[in-house]
């Protein structure tokens, strides 16, 4: 199983640009099978495969700039609460020279909303690299509960999403 291992740059409200600090509005929308061969070599994941396991993949756009894609993340529902399988910025998103920041925290509390929609309290899991652990207990107050395993609980998750979609 992979292990979440996208930094959290910065939690925004929506996604900002690194240089000029303009603030979008993002969109989160399910990633099509068509879409899949607009994907770049350049992602470090394969997303394809997602799709081939039945998770269900989503894409943070700017509102009004939808067929760019931001970032990507895959999602399973595992009845009492959401698990983060996935999550990636696009390339253009990625490194020092990263155009947005705030798209790996934006597609956080989107699987966090999703969860509260469900009816799981916000509760959203995930399989943590262990370099990055004490990471995302500091940028996402998530919680370690077995191995390398995390769960974001729903205080954390509630300030998420008011962060990101309540504006």
């Amino acid at each position: 199983m992979p292990k979440i291992s996208q930094k959290i740059d910065k939690l925004t409200n929506s996604i900002e640009n690194r240089i000029s600090r303009d603030s979008f509005a993002t969109d989160v929308i399910e990633l099509k099978i068509e879409e899949l061969k607009s994907l770049k070599k350049k992602w470090k994941f394969d997303w394809g495969r997602e799709f081939q396991t039945g998770n269900k993949v989503y894409k943070l756009v700017i509102r009004f700039s939808p067929e760019v894609i931001q970032g990507l993340v895959s999602i399973s529902d595992k009845g009492d609460h959401i698990f983060m399988n996935l999550i990636e910025s696009t390339p253009h998103n990625f490194g020092k020279s990263k155009i947005y920041e705030g798209v790996a925290g934006n597609l956080v509390a989107f699987a966090c909303q999703v969860s509260f929609e469900k009816g799981y309290g916000g509760i959203v899991a995930f399989e943590a690299k262990t370099k990055l652990i004490e990471h995302y207990k500091l940028t996402l107050k998530a919680e370690l509960f077995a191995g390398n395993r995390m769960f974001i609980d729903e205080k954390p998750a509630l300030l998420l999403i008011e962060k990101y979609f309540n504006k």
